[in-house]
Protein backbone atom coordinates (compact mmCIF):
# COMPACT_ATOMS: atom_id res chain seq x y z
CA UNK A 1 0.00 0.00 0.00
CA UNK A 2 0.88 3.29 -1.01
CA UNK A 3 2.16 5.51 1.85
CA UNK A 4 -0.53 7.86 2.37
CA UNK A 5 2.41 11.51 2.65
CA UNK A 6 3.13 10.65 -1.06
CA UNK A 7 -0.70 11.85 -2.29
CA UNK A 8 0.04 15.77 -2.20
CA UNK A 9 -2.63 18.57 -3.22
CA UNK A 10 -3.01 19.44 -7.47
CA UNK A 11 -1.03 15.95 -7.84
CA UNK A 12 -2.57 14.54 -11.04
CA UNK A 13 -5.03 10.91 -10.76
CA UNK A 14 -4.37 8.87 -14.23
CA UNK A 15 -6.15 5.71 -14.55
CA UNK A 16 -4.05 2.00 -15.52
CA UNK A 17 -5.02 3.14 -19.32
CA UNK A 18 -2.63 6.61 -18.52
CA UNK A 19 -5.55 8.55 -19.03
CA UNK A 20 -5.94 11.41 -16.72
CA UNK A 21 -8.49 11.23 -14.01
CA UNK A 22 -8.66 14.28 -11.90
CA UNK A 23 -6.56 16.25 -9.65
CA UNK A 24 -6.22 15.57 -6.02
CA UNK A 25 -7.71 17.87 -3.57
CA UNK A 26 -6.78 16.40 -0.16
CA UNK A 27 -6.51 13.11 1.71
CA UNK A 28 -9.86 12.58 3.45
CA UNK A 29 -8.62 10.64 6.59
CA UNK A 30 -6.00 8.29 6.20
CA UNK A 31 -7.97 6.13 3.50
CA UNK A 32 -9.81 8.22 0.77
CA UNK A 33 -8.55 11.09 -1.66
CA UNK A 34 -10.93 13.87 -2.44
CA UNK A 35 -10.72 14.90 -5.99
CA UNK A 36 -10.84 18.74 -7.81
CA UNK A 37 -14.14 19.65 -8.59
CA UNK A 38 -15.30 17.64 -11.69
CA UNK A 39 -16.75 20.11 -14.69
CA UNK A 40 -19.90 20.13 -12.95
CA UNK A 41 -18.63 21.22 -9.83
CA UNK A 42 -18.36 17.84 -8.16
CA UNK A 43 -16.66 16.19 -5.64
CA UNK A 44 -15.40 12.62 -5.75
CA UNK A 45 -13.62 10.35 -3.55
CA UNK A 46 -10.98 7.78 -4.48
CA UNK A 47 -9.58 5.24 -1.94
CA UNK A 48 -6.10 4.70 -1.21
CA UNK A 49 -5.93 1.28 -1.97
CA UNK A 50 -6.58 1.94 -5.76
CA UNK A 51 -3.12 3.66 -6.33
CA UNK A 52 -0.47 1.73 -6.93
CA UNK A 53 2.45 4.02 -7.54
CA UNK A 54 3.40 7.59 -7.01
CA UNK A 55 5.81 9.63 -9.14
CA UNK A 56 4.48 12.77 -10.31
CA UNK A 57 1.13 11.55 -10.47
CA UNK A 58 -1.08 8.92 -8.58
CA UNK A 59 -1.43 5.93 -10.68
CA UNK A 60 -4.67 3.89 -10.10
CA UNK A 61 -4.96 0.06 -10.52
CA UNK A 62 -8.37 0.34 -13.00
CA UNK A 63 -8.91 2.26 -16.04
CA UNK A 64 -9.90 5.88 -15.79
CA UNK A 65 -13.32 4.55 -16.98
CA UNK A 66 -13.94 2.03 -14.40
CA UNK A 67 -12.73 4.71 -11.85
CA UNK A 68 -15.31 6.96 -12.68
CA UNK A 69 -18.09 4.15 -12.48
CA UNK A 70 -16.84 3.36 -9.12
CA UNK A 71 -15.83 6.14 -7.37
CA UNK A 72 -18.25 7.86 -4.58
CA UNK A 73 -19.30 11.56 -4.67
Amino acid sequence: MIDSKQVKPDMSVVGSDNTPLALVDHLEGSTSIKLKKDGKGQHHFIPLSWVTSVDEKLHLDRSKDQAEREWKT
